[in-house]
């Protein structure tokens, strides 16, 4: 019997696709070849066409075997997005290295943690984030190459020059003397732009994707060539109203976070898109670009949908080349997605994923139909059905609360280093999530909650994100995050953490009395606290452990 998901595809999207038998950098090659003078990458005023990116990571390819760098080895991305992340995934694969994609804002332990359980042979980092590198590097004993590189080498000649002359020094961006480094200009500058001829297959290890570490220390998801291209060509096929050479790709979300590599860099890469690079997030300056650049896909996280919504203004930016939102990487409560839809005039289409999948496995309709809080249905190839938590062997019914499990060609080989926990979640080819989920009769997939975030109150199931989405619907509340604190009586109850809108006042009172009205007494937070910021990941997921921790050293609730 046909899962009945099958019903609901839209028009010329594949219940399977045909996964290329390519490794990732072929993709590259292909497009190049395809689209040689379409500008690939728009950079602060400097534009990098298909062919040069091409030339270039065949020149940082040679540059790493020249360097003794063999199959199999790593390669860490310390980078914000910048031509030199897309030039080192590309060029470090075609080397036949393993990427490691770091968060650029990781120093201290954090760093040289990825650095270390990844074994990382080389890494390629800016002249600004370098110190951070360089403080961690004598507890790092595999790194033997670290290559720096300059926010500004592809910046528009007059512009490099400005800031060379102005701010390099001054903010922080010389390159560092005396320091045992590589140049990256002048490494590059001493190769050949052919390709360097080593041969990987697509079921070899392609990337370490460390997961967040929302709820533990982050774990190495082992994804092959395989895993990647087959998420690339499953969205693909997804997005039908994608134009071959015709796009343009904001790319805000950051490409160390897989959901921005893969939707925001390989699959622009895949259709010969233009991908208009943001280093960082400021929701001013990425309307802007959004804007004067036309740009037609922008995929992007909550948080960011949330902070752009908020910005004074946001009606003088012309936003209506944009056909399509993306939403990902954390759920997208129905107050915000209907606050932007409101002001932006477009559609976000809500879709979720996560590392070990490379990451994207459902996904709402681009046109037909989306249901409120739904991550819509699965993506072509890709199984998925809901576990009951105390028997994995019996399905849930429809409407039914249980694990979320997928098993299709982008789920990960398993976890770098960590046999247990791969033998743990991979089970007869099914990962099992960790999330919380319930499916409809029409096969629309709801998540729930994280399955470690779930909080007993008095012996009932309370789900946070059902909570924050309904704070979300006061209207002096910008933000919430809601958690499971320790209570003597209890054993547990709520604490709620809110960021309110610019401009509003509330008090403890007033959030309690708004709650108690619409909410059944066990699920009305017993703690409200109001504050500037909501700890998050950089792709904008709240960071739970962190409050939770916070709470506990606090000593809990009293009251």
């Amino acid at each position: 019997m046909e899962p009945v998901w099958f019903d609901h595809y839209e028009e010329g999207v594949p219940r399977e696709v045909e996964v290329p038998p390519l490794i990732l950098p072929e993709i590259l090659a292909q497009t190049a070849r395809r689209h040689p003078d379409r500008t690939a990458i728009l950079f602060y005023g400097g534009r990098l066409s298909y062919a040069a990116l091409d030339r270039d990571a065949n020149r940082f390819a040679n540059a790493l075997v020249r360097l003794g760098i063999r199959p199999g080895d790593r390669v860490a991305l310390h980078l914000p997005n910048c031509p030199q992340f897309v030039i080192g995934l590309y060029g470090a694969l075609r080397a036949g290295a393993v990427a490691v994609a770091v968060n650029p804002l990781y120093h201290g332990e954090d760093l040289a943690f990825i650095l270390r359980d990844a074994g990382a042979r080389a890494a390629l980092t800016l002249s600004k984030l370098h110190p951070n590198l360089a403080a961690v590097r004598n507890e790092t004993p595999d790194l033997e190459h670290v290559i720096v590189t300059r926010i500004h080498d592809y910046f528009p000649w007059k512009l490099r020059l400005l800031f060379t002359l102005f701010k390099e020094k001054k903010e922080g961006h010389a390159f560092p003397r005396g320091a045992s480094v590589l140049d990256y200009r002048a490494l590059l500058g001493r190769e050949g732009a052919g390709p360097p001829g080593v041969a990987r297959q697509p079921g070899d290890l392609a990337l370490l994707q460390y997961t967040g570490g929302t709820t533990g220390a982050p774990k190495g998801a082992m994804l092959t060539h395989r895993n990647l291209v087959a998420n690339v060509v499953q969205g693909e096929a997804w997005l039908t109203s994608l134009q071959p050479g015709g796009e343009v790709f904001g790319c805000a979300l950051p490409f160390f976070h897989v959901y921005g590599l893969t939707v925001a860099l390989n699959i622009p890469v895949r259709i010969g898109a233009t991908m208009l690079l943001f280093p960082q997030f400021n929701p001013r300056e990425v309307l802007e670009g959004l804007a004067r650049h036309r740009v037609t896909f922008f995929p992007a996280v909550p948080a960011m949908y949330v902070a752009m919504s908020h910005t004074r203004g946001f009606d003088e930016y012309d936003l209506s080349s944009i056909r399509l939102y993306f939403s990902g990487a954390a759920p997208l409560p129905p107050e915000v997605k209907a606050r932007f839809e409101g002001l932006a005039g477009g559609r976000i289409v809500e879709g979720y994923g996560l590392s070990e999948a490379s990451p994207i496995t459902h996904a709402n309709p681009l046109w037909g139909r989306q249901k409120t809080g739904s991550i819509g249905l699965p993506f072509p190839g890709t199984e998925s059905r809901i576990v009951d938590l105390d028997d994995p062997s019996r399905e849930a019914a429809p409407g039914e609360v249980g694990e979320l499990c997928v098993r299709g060609p982008q789920v990960m080989a398993g976890y770098w280093n960590h046999p247990d926990e791969t033998a743990a979640v991979l089970r007869d080819g099914w990962l099992h999530t960790g999330d919380m989920a319930r499916a409809d009769e029409e096969g629309y997939f709801y998540v729930v909650d994280r399955k470690k975030d779930l909080v007993i109150v008095g012996g009932y199931n309370v789900y946070p994100r059902e909570i924050e989405d309904f704070l979300y619907e006061h209207p002096k509340v910008k933000e919430a995050a809601v958690v499971g604190v320790p209570h003597r009586v209890r054993g547990e109850v709520l604490a709620a953490y809110i960021v309110l809108k610019d401009g509003e006042t509330a008090d403890r009172a007033e959030i309690m009395g708004y709650c108690r009205e619409r909410l059944p007494a066990y699920k009305v937070p017993r703690k409200i606290e109001f504050v500037d910021a909501i700890p998050k990941t950089l792709v904008g997921k709240p960071l739970r452990r962190v409050i939770r921790e916070r709470e506990a050293a606090a000593g809990g609730v009293e009251d």
